[in-house]
């Protein structure tokens, strides 16, 4: 309500409201772009190369189920073994900051991990056309992920390391930043990373499903060799690296390699319950590692860290609905590849507008918290999923509207 010149409130017009909706959002909406900097623009584009590797996402999950011979569980049981990497991710890190290869601590690294990720590709490329007849393609599917998922571990391990390096510590005139401000710069730079994996995302969203509706899956898996030279091309724009050589923990990068070593030994060897024993050996090694790195902190900041690292364990070790939800989808409700990849451009649209949206939130709010409401966001998000189980479609398909949001 606004007053009149006599004194009388006045009702307030349709565009003053606006406008002021607008005023009030403003600053959390130009956050992102206003604490963009060019010197993020490498790490950057490692996210953005990172959330492009979708590009495969439709033609991949496909070709799994129109040409190998693993079935829906056998797939789940494999996605354990390729989120091993991710376990030794603290290994992979302290390789990036105490080994130099060439003198490089940085450029080396995202060249490495982009050869692992070019190298899967190919082999999957080989797999789908029949020209790498020295193994059996569900072999090759296993090695030629494996080999992608590798790549993506040492960027990820490299853009994380430059994202905390690319803070300056200190203001032009050479004095120390307030803590609450280097603070608020490193979470922007963390969502800034997670913006340019969701563009990543989106830009090869819908894409993807038109790859897999026009091309074989052979072309497609050879397409996707630009992601890697995506994140190869940021490794030109890397204008100085870190000097800083930490020495080399070997009970970290030790216990990383034999824990490869005997998670190995246990998945060529047939062990019973070997993806049970495996999980048991993870969370030894992350506790022990955990114990080495923060034993010297203070003790207020090793709880903070062992809450934060249960929370996000927690969160993280979420089961997802798996290949069986993706098969019942073809099966049953008749998706395609082009609707597919329409479904993940919707996901990806959303995921950027909530962290744009939200990003003052996701930069000053703790982790507990984040993680909380990402959980109530997915539960929330899960139900139309549920619904179309218990087969609430054919309920819409009275109001016009079915399982492809259409009268089927």
């Amino acid at each position: 309500m606004s007053q009149s010149t006599d004194g009388a409130p006045t009702p307030t017009t349709l565009p003053e409201t606006i406008v002021k909706s607008v005023t009030a959002w403003s600053p959390g909406l130009m956050r992102p772009i206003l604490g963009f900097r060019r010197k993020y623009l490498p790490l950057l584009m490692v996210y953005f190369a990172y959330g492009t590797l979708g590009i495969i996402d439709v033609s991949r999950d496909m070709w799994v189920k129109e040409s190998l011979a693993l079935t829906a569980a056998e797939l789940a049981g494999i996605g354990v073994w390729l989120s091993l990497p991710w376990t030794v991710k603290m290994m992979f890190g302290q390789l990036v900051d105490s080994v130099p290869i060439f003198g490089s601590q940085r450029r080396s690294y995202i060249l490495i991990g982009a050869v692992f990720s070019a190298a899967g590709m190919l082999t999957l490329a080989g797999a789908a056309g029949g020209w790498l007849p020295f193994s059996r393609a569900d072999n090759l599917y296993v090695l030629g992920a494996m080999l992608i998922v590798v790549g993506a571990v040492i960027q990820d391990v490299v853009a994380d390391a430059m994202s905390t390096e690319v803070v300056s510590r200190v203001d032009p005139a050479g004095n120390a930043r307030p803590e609450d401000e280097v603070r608020a710069e490193l979470g922007m730079v963390q969502v800034l990373g997670r913006l340019a994996l969701g563009i990543g995302i989106l830009a090869v969203a819908g894409l993807s499903g038109w790859l897999a509706q026009i091309f074989g899956r052979e072309t497609v898996f050879l397409l996707g060799l630009i992601i890697p030279a995506i994140s190869a091309l940021g490794v030109l724009l890397i204008q100085s690296e870190t000097s800083e050589r930490r020495p080399v923990d070997w009970r970290i990068l030790g216990g990383g390699v034999g824990f490869g070593l005997i998670v190995l030994a246990v998945a060529l060897g047939g062990l019973p319950f070997a993806q049970e024993v495996v999980f048991l050996l993870s969370m030894l090694a992350i506790c022990t590692m955990l114990f080495f790195v923060t034993r010297e902190l203070e003790a207020k900041t090793r709880r903070a860290i062992l809450f934060a690292s249960i929370t996000i364990f927690a969160f993280r070790a979420t089961p997802s609905v798996g290949d069986g939800y993706f098969w019942w989808t073809l099966d049953v409700l008749k998706f395609d590849e082009t609707f597919y990849g329409s479904l993940r451009q919707t996901a990806a649209i959303i995921a950027i507008a909530a962290m744009w949206t939200f990003s003052k939130q996701l930069t000053e709010y703790s982790v507990t918290r984040v993680l909380f409401w990402l959980a109530v966001a997915g539960a929330v998000l899960s139900l139309p999923n549920i619904g179309l189980f218990f087969g609430i479609h054919h309920w819409t398909e009275k109001f016009g509207f079915g399982a492809r949001n259409r009268r089927d």
